[in-house]
């Protein structure tokens, strides 16, 4: 959601609109353009980024129905250059043995492209976990600031009124088409980015009438490398170890939040994900499932087209499988059955669908380059291969040029299309041979569409589990441009009274499909398909820790007013002690803050909070601000004295990534560290989930982490926690493995134990375990729900019959006994089950007493 400010709509036919929005604001004067700079950063660099851009909850009443636009207008025009700071030269670089433009050639070549003439500029969008800088290279004809301005308003008049946009005939002469080339996401699939760079270049050279008319009619956006972190270092992933292209519904990561900027900002409605390794380059649209939240309808219908003459594109560079090994393109829709879906919207191409963009593509380069082939293949032929790639990916991006300049006009329609229908709530369109005409193959297993509720509400008060929980998560929504509206008065809707200050979604907006894909259960397609290429399930509404209620009601009018930012609920009340519950990990945070500067916290016997002495009231102050909680007056007295806890943990990147988001002091151990020395007396429990074979320790190592089991904690997770928990003889459990395929959100039932008290009744599991034939000693700490416990997502028996979710109704999901707690699930699954994370918490903090 863009900030209101003052603007003018640019046509005629935007008459009634423009009363409406310049209203309250006035016009503005034509700015004076900025000279070039050095280093302008414009991207949000993180969360707490996306709550300071916003502007405060707007003071007009109104109800929910009144559609208000929020509208922005960048003042400066193109082209927006400037100098960028030369980075130290790194021989260690991994691009240059493939003959590529390592990391520290880039902000040299960029400043000289500048100095081409005046179709580039070079942005700062963001920066990466590492620190590295995130470059957008915007290429278009010069555009003064009048002339940007006007191309922001007919970009807002696309999204927020949609019905005027459709009829604007300067929208349809005048508007540029935006595109957005995405490179580099896996930092060890590099060649986009040169294939980018060569492409400015000719770009910003050709003096042909095919180029000036192209960039006339058209943006071009570059993400240079979406992943400099793991370019350098040669890795998929980025310096916190997370795979970005999984990201994209949760957002943890600096450099996907930046690119979620561009595609918020730039609305682009072509874009290309560039990738490697599948040979023949392989092309979307992709096998079903497809996911039900999209107007697939447009969204096939375009990207079948521009599909279809990128794969004519990178044949015609005549590599063949004799010569250069490479084969023939391929485009799953047409040449698979399933197993490459684009049901999540954790990928970059399928969450830019949410946002406009009506041709979305993964393009999976041919030629492997990277992981053994680096380390095995001769220097000249992983350049020979590295070269081919680069113009592969070049194909595909001019390819993808000629398709928006020839549909220019159908291309923008049809995005219009997608927000008029989430504007006024119309039906989604099923995909058929009728409907998207020139698709052949097209059956009943791609139809895909989901029923949207009337609206979302975020209750306050006490129908509301947490109120940061609730906070996150509308300043989440809001991050995503998705429109929220808060309450002024007491209301009742679809048969339930919420209070003033609760949160409502109308889902007759935009991007409803975005808010509907984080906010909804999801659906159990474990029927439809055989497998699935990533998560299936992934519900923010469930699993992220707040009270969410879906409303289906035919009307909606409640008193309320735009919001562009969560209400504030960091909290200290007056009085002696304080409790702190320990409810969600913003608290879990706080509490470890608390104990790492030495305050006395003790864990209450009744509802497991923190009981924090009014001796430490100025540093809750402090956490309250920081972490957005809230410290209640308690007259509680007595529990258990609560110490800093020390983790070594052998786990994923995203569970180490949740364990210092909670503010743990963790270090990070696994096999071949033991087995180096490890020395154990800095550790207070152990948190093992992956990396951690008890089988491959040596005889000293071994016997280490035995006596430190057999005296401290073991908080385990899945297969590796299981295992580690029988070697050592800890808790007498026997641990079932479901399939190893199935994940998803599912049912469960808490106990009243510290571990799960009042925990949120769903969880995630990816390759779900539980247990049986427990001994005296365990104590069940949460259960998956009888009858089907899987809500959504995907979870099949195996072949023989077990494996299944019937299998795993009723079983133990977590299990704690003395120095153990094993999980059967995954509470803290690469950001998604936010909700969760306390209970691994309140684990590690049991084990260390």
């Amino acid at each position: 959601m863009r900030l209101p400010r003052p603007v003018l709509l640019a046509t005629a036919t935007a008459t009634a609109a423009a009363t409406l929005l310049l209203s309250p604001y006035g016009a503005v004067a034509d700015p004076t353009p900025q000279p070039p700079t050095r280093e302008r950063e414009t991207g949000a660099a993180s969360e707490g980024a996306d709550r300071a851009a916003r502007a405060p909850e707007s003071t007009t009443d109104r109800a929910l129905t009144s559609p208000v636009p929020n509208l922005t207008t960048d003042a400066r025009g193109y082209p927006r250059e400037q100098t960028l700071t030369p980075d130290p030269q790194n021989p260690a670089d991994k691009s240059i043995k493939l003959g590529l433009t390592p990391y520290h050639a880039i902000a040299p070549k960029l400043n000289a492209l500048q100095q081409l003439g005046d179709r580039v500029s070079v942005e700062i969008a963001g920066r990466s976990a590492g620190g590295h800088r995130l470059y957008l290279v915007t290429v278009t004809a010069p555009e003064s600031s009048k002339q940007a301005r006007a191309q922001e308003r007919m970009r807002e008049l696309i999204e927020n009124v949609p019905a005027a946009a459709a009829k604007d005939p300067a929208i349809k002469r005048t508007y540029k088409t935006p595109l957005f080339f995405n490179n580099n996401i896996h930092g060890n699939e590099w060649e986009g980015t040169d294939a980018a760079l060569k492409l400015i270049e000719r770009l910003a050279k050709a003096k042909d009438k095919d180029t000036t008319d192209l960039l006339a009619r058209n943006r071009l956006y570059f993400n240079i490398t979406a992943n400099p972190d793991g370019r350098i270092a040669g890795t998929r992933a980025n310096a916190n170890g997370f795979d970005m292209n999984r990201d994209f519904i949760t957002a943890s990561q600096p450099e996907v939040r930046a690119m979620r900027q561009i595609e918020i900002d730039k609305q682009p409605a072509v874009m290309l994900d560039l990738h490697g390794y599948v040979n023949g380059t392989l092309i979307e649209p992709t096998t079903p499932p497809h996911g039900e939240n999209y107007e697939y309808d447009l969204f096939l219908k375009n990207t079948y087209a521009n599909a279809l003459g990128m794969e004519s594109a990178v044949n015609g560079l005549g590599y063949t499988p004799e010569k250069d090994g490479v084969e023939p393109a391929q485009i799953p829709f047409r040449d698979q059955e399933e197993g490459w879906d684009d049901w999540p919207p954790i990928f970059t191409p399928q969450y830019a669908a949410f946002h406009g963009t009506v041709a979305a593509h993964t393009i999976e380069i041919p030629l492997a380059v990277n992981n053994k082939e680096y380390d095995e293949l001769p220097v000249t032929e992983l350049r020979r291969r590295a070269a081919i790639n680069v113009d592969v990916a070049g194909a595909a991006m001019d390819a993808t040029l000629n398709f928006a300049q020839k549909h220019r006009t159908s291309l923008i329609a049809d995005q219009i299309e997608v927000f008029r229908r989430g504007a006024t709530g119309a039906a989604q369109t099923p995909v058929s041979p009728e409907t998207v005409p020139g698709v052949p193959g097209i059956g009943p297993e791609d139809v895909y569409t989901t029923d949207f509720p009337r609206a979302y509400v975020i209750p306050s008060g006490r129908g509301q589990r947490s109120s940061t929980a609730a906070a996150r998560l509308v300043d989440h929504l809001l991050a995503n441009d998705v429109q929220v509206r808060r309450a002024t008065k007491d209301f009742r809707l679809g048969g339930k009274s919420y209070t003033r200050g609760s949160y409502v979604i109308d889902m007759h907006q935009p991007k409803r499909g975005l808010a509907n894909v984080m906010l909804a259960d999801g659906r159990d397609i474990s029927d439809k398909v055989s497998t699935m290429y990533d998560i299936s399930g992934w519900s923010l509404g469930r699993l992220w820790g707040a009270s969410v209620d879906s409303v289906r009601t035919a009307g909606l009018s409640v008193p309320s007013r735009t919001v562009h930012e969560a209400a504030g609920v960091g909290y200290v009340a007056p009085g002696a002690n304080l409790r702190l519950r320990l409810d969600d990990a913003r608290e879990i945070a706080a509490l470890n803050s608390l104990l790492a500067d030495g305050v006395s916290v003790r864990q209450s016997a009744d509802d497991g909070s923190a009981i924090v002495p009014a001796s430490a009231r100025t540093k809750a102050a402090a956490l309250a601000k920081k972490y957005d909680v809230a410290f209640d007056a308690t007259k509680t007295t007595g529990g258990t004295p609560l110490h800093r806890v020390r983790v070594a943990a052998a786990v994923t990147p995203g569970e180490l990534f949740a364990l210092r988001e909670m503010n743990f002091d963790v270090t990070p151990v696994s096999t071949a560290i033991l087995n180096a020395g490890f020395d154990w007396s800095k550790a207070d429990v152990l948190f093992a989930s992956a990396g951690l074979d008890h089988e491959e320790l040596g005889a000293a190592a071994r016997t280490a982490l035995d006596r430190f089991l057999a005296r401290e904690g073991l908080v385990g997770r899945g297969a590796t926690g299981a295992a580690l928990n029988a070697a050592a003889d800890l808790l007498a459990v026997k641990p079932v493995e479901g399939n190893g395929d199935a994940n998803g959100v599912v049912r469960v039932v808490n106990s009243r134990g510290g571990i799960t008290q009042d925990a949120p009744d769903h969880s995630f599991v990816y390759a779900p375990m539980w247990f049986t034939d427990l001994g005296s000693s365990v104590r069940v700490e949460q259960s998956y729900a009888t009858g089907n416990p899987l809500v959504s997502g995907h979870w099949r028996a195996l072949d023989d019959g077990t494996g299944g979710p019937d299998r795993a109704a009723g079983r133990a999901s977590v299990v704690s006994g003395p120095h153990v707690v094993l999980f059967g699930t995954e509470p803290l699954f690469r950001a998604h089950p936010k909700g969760e994370f306390p209970q691994v918490a309140r684990a590690l903090l049991t084990m260390s007493r």
